[in-house]
């Protein structure tokens, strides 16, 4: 764990915490929905706030579908340092936040 990726994280939670407006819903299930997600993503500004909002952050898990959606349960999340891997987001995480685009 990198002191950058605590900066990072830390500045992503304050932008939560204060009341950013994500884009939760839809949750992006099947690929064509992924890839419109991801492909926003790669058109934006790149910046820590575009990829909150269009990934769809929470500071909680999200209940979809009887499933519990957190990073800590997303195949893209690295449990030792708290981070997504999703190339497009490539964030520090916290294990309890989710996004749109969970996957096991």
């Amino acid at each position: 764990m990198s002191d950058s990726d605590d900066k990072i994280r830390k500045q992503a939670e304050k932008l939560l915490k204060d009341g950013l407006k994500t884009e939760v819903f839809p949750r992006a299930y099947t690929q064509e929905q992924i890839q419109d997600v991801l492909t926003r993503i790669r058109q934006s500004d790149g910046s820590l706030e575009q990829r909150l909002i269009i990934g769809g952050f929470t500071l909680y898990p999200i209940e979809d579908e009887d499933i519990e959606q957190a990073c800590e349960t997303c195949m893209y999340y690295l449990v030792h340092r708290r981070y997504c891997e999703l190339p497009e987001l490539d964030v520090p995480v916290e294990a309890e936040w989710s996004c749109r685009l969970w996957r096991i």
